[in-house]
């Protein structure tokens, strides 16, 4: 067998010259005939390879090692059973997310005039948001100070741009939109309570980037309280001297009023006391068209007016109304109201010919700085507060104008601007010391209201125009009253003199 296996590792002669073996002559290629011997030899070498071939196949067969070379079975999946369990991972890496529990607050930051928020807000609002919201208010003294304090540090180093939202009076707004100090509420449009708000409310503060009023323009804040002007007389001073009761602008003007009147200090609130008792506008822009005699009878006019006021003040006139050196008084209801509950025998009313509203709104400081600079001086680096929509909705709600109609707080809800009010039950109402007034849970009558306006922007010349009325006037009474002071001076010197002269002779 060893020499079968030798013998086979040489390839036969007819593997190499096809089964024949090849001499060469002179004349080229023969073929040799093989021999009997020959065929014998080739015979066994065939039968040698074959023995050695199958010998080999069973052994290889057989061999532990061939086994492992067996290519395992192929289990068959299909597509969708893959894309099951694919899914019933990701569902259960999501369930297992879920079950984590963060610790995540959103801060709210708010600058409010002292005593324009109910108390009452803050608490229901962070009890309606859980413990998520984290609430910071700041009340300042004066609607100036929050707008004065938007353009410079306050002394502790902070900014109120430092918050979200700031309360701002109406009448700054078109100087704060100028002056880059708010933003532009984005995006109002498809929230709820912007489609409830009121039209009215809707085109006056929608305004462009110059602060006018644009029907186009951007929507820069919202109002949350209002109220109007109204004029407050001591009853007890006006029964005793049998005077007849005030009801509209034009009985400022009786003489027996005379220096006992205060009023505050605003051009567009004097000149429209003296407008709306001509039965012109407060908005009027042109004096000479719009109103009957013109720029000299409105000037005529004013300087009548500011005789019979004592003081023009808009911190002080409530002081001298109180202590009693006025007998009537002209400001906003937000201020008055107060100080008539504290007093007796006190009538607050709206003139029936209109007052002007005023507003207060919620509006969103503008970032004027930027990186570590507003940092360092309290600035918002960031966008406002996610929740600052949350707040607006809440202050909207009509829940919320039960302080305004128990009289917790003066003013209004904004809703009420279309006379829906929510009316205080009777309970209540009765418990509480009643104010005499025509105001309708701060509101004035429907009759009076419609005659009422807001404070539109005027033009700059419009504006100008105004002030140079009222310092001319003040000018002429004041030089009045000098040359009344050296007459005097005079007449004293000279009676005086005459009376020496008398002794002498």
């Amino acid at each position: 067998m060893a020499t079968a296996a030798s013998l086979s590792l040489k390839p036969p002669a007819r593997f190499l010259c096809g089964g024949e073996r090849r001499k060469r002559t002179a004349d080229g290629f023969s073929v040799a005939r093989a021999s009997q011997g020959n065929t014998f030899h080739e015979s066994m070498v065939r039968l040698s390879a074959s023995t050695v071939l199958i010998l080999g196949l069973s052994l290889r067969v057989c061999s532990p090692a061939s086994s492992a070379r067996i290519p395992p079975p192929v289990i068959s999946v299909t597509q969708n059973e893959m894309v099951e369990d694919e899914e019933r991972r990701l569902e259960s890496e999501f369930e297992a997310y879920k079950a984590k529990v963060y610790s995540l607050t959103v801060p709210l930051k708010l600058a409010a005039l002292r005593g324009s928020v109910p108390p009452s807000w803050i608490k229901e609002f962070m009890s309606s948001q859980g413990k998520r919201v984290r609430l910071k208010t700041r009340f300042l003294a004066n609607l100036e100070d929050i707008f004065l304090n938007l353009s410079k540090p306050t002394s502790k180093g902070k900014k109120e741009s430092a918050a979200d939202m700031i309360s701002l009076g109406d009448s700054w707004l078109s100087f704060a939109i100028k002056e880059k100090l708010i933003e532009p509420m984005k995006g109002v449009e498809v929230q709820d309570w912007y489609k409830g708000l009121s039209d009215k409310w809707k085109v006056y503060l929608r305004r462009n980037y110059a602060g006018e009023q644009a029907p186009d323009g951007e929507t820069w804040a919202v109002p949350y309280r209002w109220g109007s002007m109204v004029i407050a007389y001591k009853k007890s001073k006006f029964q005793q001297y049998k005077l007849p009761p005030i009801q509209d602008w034009e009985d400022l003007w009786r003489p027996e009023l005379a220096g006992r009147i205060s009023m505050v200090n605003s051009p567009r609130e004097v000149v429209g006391a003296v407008l709306k008792s001509m039965g012109a506008s407060y908005n009027t822009t042109d004096l000479d068209s719009q109103v009957t005699g013109g720029k000299i009878a409105v000037e005529t006019n004013l300087a009548s007016l500011m005789k019979q006021i004592r003081l023009f003040d808009s911190t002080n006139y409530l002081k001298a109304f109180n202590v009693g050196d006025v007998w009537v008084t002209v400001g906003w209801s937000s201020d008055v109201i107060p100080v008539a509950k504290r007093m007796s025998n006190v009538t607050v009313i709206v003139p029936k010919s209109g007052a002007t509203l005023w507003a207060d709104l919620w509006a969103i400081p503008a970032i004027s700085d930027s990186g570590k600079e507003a940092e360092a001086l309290g600035g918002r680096v960031r966008g406002p507060s996610p929740l600052i929509h949350q707040w607006i909705e809440f202050c909207l709600q009509p829940a919320r104008s039960l302080p305004f109609t128990r009289e917790v707080i003066p003013g209004a809800s904004p809703s009420a601007i279309e006379g829906s009010l929510v009316r205080e039950p009777e309970e209540t109402k009765k418990s509480r010391a009643k104010l005499d007034t025509n105001l309708v849970s701060g509101v004035p009558p429907p009759e009076i209201l419609s005659k009422c306006e807001f404070l539109e922007p005027l033009p700059e010349a419009t504006l100008l125009e105004y002030q140079l009325l009222i310092d001319t006037v003040r000018k002429q009474r004041e030089g009045h009253g000098l040359k009344e002071k050296l007459e005097d001076i005079f007449s004293s010197f000279r009676t005086k003199f005459h009376s020496q002269m008398k002794k002498n002779t």
